[in-house]
């Protein structure tokens, strides 16, 4: 595997042809090894919520309005407070040193230039107070971990550095097995590692010898299993941000994050990367939607792959998406330029949508109707 530092972006050059998220794709992968595109690419088990993410979006069809004045038409609204360009937002993504020198530092400076929030994860290979400075709305993603003080220090750390919310990832007690890990006896590379969790030692995360995933090992030594709704009870006593639970797809737990003072939950099925055969993403949205009652704010997350993905998610209930994967093929392809490409793209695409099913803002889209198979919804 090649070391953090010895990647070679093509060039923004190169993105002047990348019209399309799946061709900037393309693109990184000529850039990357063959295990990290695995890494980045690869859900668990036989892939199949990873696989059926995308499918059940692509069922569901808009119903277009038209003779509506759309000479204004905007995707501008506000996320959890922070003004947005549009109704995305940076997803958490580990260790994006593993595709650009720059990594998170890079896809932060993005991000602010395209007016959407970047969310810096636990296992960020940058400091979240490094990405902060970049200037950008942050958000800090959490996993809960077995040292419990460490938890509660990261969260005064994202606190201190000036993040606008917290996001609490609640569906990975452990990683799940993702069989293309295994198979290429993954490891990070030198110069890779998790910089809020650094000891001062090599981590397990580093060792190729154990014949399996050894970022899968570090994360089972590392992460609490027995986090439980009193452990979110208890964050949301001791920090002030905004608190929203990422991995929310049962209405009843949406219902009890809600009741736990989550501000926003985010259905996630973790991009097809945990529990094999969960539901996906966007067939969850709606019954959240219903749960929730407008009670806290409903993120959709897993499969996003364009501006009228993002319209779908608007029109069944969502007040905003998270993109992940796609930011990170960008970021591999031409760094910070092939990020904000990646972003761009989005932005045009869903001012497209928007205008052309007769909406002229987020408000209008959450109105629409769609169909999917034969259902006919109403909004």
């Amino acid at each position: 595997m090649a070391a953090a530092g010895s990647l070679e972006p093509l060039g923004p050059e190169v993105l002047r042809t990348a019209v399309s998220l799946d061709a900037v794709e393309s693109l990184a992968e000529q850039v990357l090894p063959s295990d990290v595109r695995d890494f980045v690419a690869g859900g668990s088990g036989a892939e199949a919520t990873l696989s059926a993410n995308r499918a059940a979006l692509d069922r569901i069809s808009v119903v277009p309005n038209v003779l509506r004045d759309v000479s204004g038409c905007t995707a501008a609204t506000t996320l959890l407070g922070d003004s947005v360009s549009m109704p995305v937002a940076v997803a958490p993504a580990a260790y994006q040193r593993l595709v650009h020198p720059e990594g998170e530092l890079a896809a932060a400076r993005a991000a602010k230039a395209h007016g959407v929030p970047f969310t810096v994860s636990t296992l960020s290979s940058y400091p979240v107070e490094a990405v902060a400075a970049t200037g950008a709305a942050v958000w800090f993603q959490l996993y809960w971990l077995r040292d419990r003080r460490k938890s509660f220090e990261l969260v005064k750390r994202a606190e201190d550095a000036g993040c606008t919310a917290l996001m609490l990832t609640v569906d990975v007690p452990w990683m799940g097995r993702r069989p293309r890990d295994v198979r290429n006896g993954f490891a990070l590379p030198p110069g890779v590692e998790a910089a809020h969790l650094r000891s001062g030692t090599p981590s397990r995360s580093h060792d190729a010898s154990s014949g399996g995933s050894a970022v899968a090992a570090h994360t089972a030594s590392v992460f609490e299993p027995s986090l439980t709704w009193a452990d979110v009870e208890d964050l949301r006593a001791r920090t002030r941000l905004p608190l929203i639970l990422k991995g929310i797809l049962a209405p009843e737990d949406a219902a009890r994050a809600v009741d736990c003072g989550a501000d926003a939950v985010v259905v996630s099925n973790h991009g097809g990367r945990q529990l094999d055969g969960a539901i996906p993403s966007v067939d969850a949205l709606e019954d959240v939607s219903v749960a929730v009652a407008g009670r806290c704010r409903v993120l959709l997350d897993s499969g996003i792959r364009s501006g009228i993905d993002v319209l779908r998610a608007l029109a069944l209930g969502a007040d905003g998406v998270l993109v992940g994967r796609p930011v990170l093929w960008g970021l591999a392809a031409a760094g910070e330029a092939g990020a904000g490409h990646v972003l761009g793209i989005l932005a045009a695409e869903l001012r497209d949508a928007l205008g052309l099913s007769g909406c002229d803002g987020v408000a209008a889209a959450r109105r629409i109707r769609t169909v999917r198979s034969t259902t006919w919804t109403d909004r």
